[in-house]
């Protein structure tokens, strides 16, 4: 088959370019901007294209699967819907391997990543091969998002942006957790429930559904609740800190149960996995001081995260720097923001706190709300939040022992630059 991705260069989108690749077929595709994951896929034979795509390279394909932020307009998209080809979401996509396999699916506002790290690790140490999608790179893929097995699990990162996780037809569903974001999309907590109830009734007919005690979650199949009074099974075999990460834990323990996959292999995998990149990641600077990159860009991912750090190092001295992810987003949980702000500082999670200019999602934000909010706004709002501006941060860092460069957005630029100082 020719199969043409467009916006290849996405986290989720090239993990499907890889798997087609891997099954013989011939791949093509564009996007934006090169990088790091673009030239991996052509080193792997697909065939991609920076910037526009002229019309007379855009030839009959068999199939096309483009990224969800890929808009009906799109020349290309439009092109291939004209010409009659079969187009696809991302999404869309999964959702016709999920039917495939037997899918064991993670899905929650918080820890789907690392469950789902954690869950393909155990299999992998049963010897039972998953293929494997997931949001972030793991050092144990050889610094990918995708492994390609050879059996008929495969485990995915279920993500709830626009609802869909709506496409996938699980065998196992996992909720973690479930809290407000993407209210852009959602509006209200009551529609974001609505939406995981959804994702759960989807599982398929003799399939699993396992779920925090907590979540009022009721669909016709069988039903296995976790919570932390159980965590004691899975303490002292996790080396990624913070109570997070052993509820993550305990659930990749409950699904390997299902699998038939002992404690003891489990935990003998749980006790390898070194976390995923960029969460909790660690790098030991020149003065051998540490920088910690951390990917949490939600007021409870951050104030989790701080705590994990601050039970890691409880005698360091420790500066945060945030970079806020969309002006809309940003202001939608402006109210969360703040209250983790404060508690952080207050709680001496930190010893300094720093918010940098929020990052601008190109051709997403709505003027009216770039113009009602800004970094510069909320650091008035916390007593002790410290407003940097990106190009003179640096100078503010001193006196640190641990500083944290945490956010989903440009601030990983950042944190490479000040490793290289």
């Amino acid at each position: 088959m020719k199969i043409h991705f467009i916006g290849i260069g996405g986290i989720g989108v090239s993990s499907l370019a890889q798997y087609y690749l891997l099954k013989g077929n011939e791949i093509s595709g564009s996007d934006v901007y090169d990088s790091e994951i673009i030239n991996k896929l052509r080193e792997m034979g697909a065939k991609i294209t920076i910037g526009p795509n002229k019309e007379e390279n855009i030839v009959d394909y068999d199939l096309v699967i483009y990224s969800p932020a890929i808009k009906e307009s799109n020349p290309e998209l439009s092109i291939a819907k004209e010409r009659g080809i079969k187009t696809l979401s991302y999404p869309q996509a999964l959702g016709d391997l999920t039917r495939e396999y037997f899918t064991i699916a993670v899905s929650g506002t918080h820890g789907k990543s690392t469950t789902t790290s954690m869950i393909s690790l155990i299999l992998i140490e049963a010897g039972l091969d998953p293929t494997v999608i997931v949001g972030t790179k793991l050092k144990e893929f050889g610094n990918s998002n995708f492994r390609m097995g050879n059996s008929k699990y495969l485990v995915i990162e279920a993500c709830e942006h626009e609802a869909s996780f709506l496409n996938y037809n699980s065998d196992i569903g996992i909720i973690l957790n479930i809290e407000e974001d993407h209210l852009d999309y959602y509006k209200n907590i009551e529609n974001i429930k609505k939406a995981f109830n959804d994702f759960a009734l989807l599982i398929k007919e003799k399939g699993t559904l396992i779920k925090n005690k907590n979540l009022d979650i009721k669909v016709d199949r069988e039903t296995i609740d976790f919570s932390f009074e159980e965590v004691n099974i899975v303490k002292g075999f996790v080396n990624v800190p913070g109570e997070h990460n052993l509820m993550n834990a305990l659930v990749g323990v409950k699904v390997a149960r299902l699998l038939n996959i002992s404690d003891e292999i489990s935990l003998k995998a749980l006790s390898k996995f070194k976390g995923t990149w960029r969460r909790f990641d660690e790098h030991i600077l020149k003065n051998d001081n540490i920088l910690i990159d951390d990917y949490a860009h939600h007021p409870t991912e951050i104030l989790t995260t701080l705590k994990g750090i601050r039970e890691k190092y409880p005698h360091k001295k420790i500066y945060c720097v945030f970079q806020p992810h969309q002006y809309q987003r940003t202001f939608l949980l402006l109210d969360g923001f703040i209250n983790t702000f404060k508690e952080s500082i207050d709680k001496k999670l930190v010893d300094k706190l720093f918010i940098i200019d929020i990052y601008d999602v190109l051709g997403r934000e709505d003027p009216e709300t770039k113009s009602k909010i800004s970094s510069e706004k909320i650091a008035k709002m916390v007593p002790g939040l410290e407003y940097a501006e990106n190009d003179k941060l640096f100078d503010q860092l001193n006196d640190y022992e641990v500083v944290v460069f945490m956010g989903a957005g440009s601030i990983y630029n950042l944190s490479q630059e000040f490793l290289k100082k």
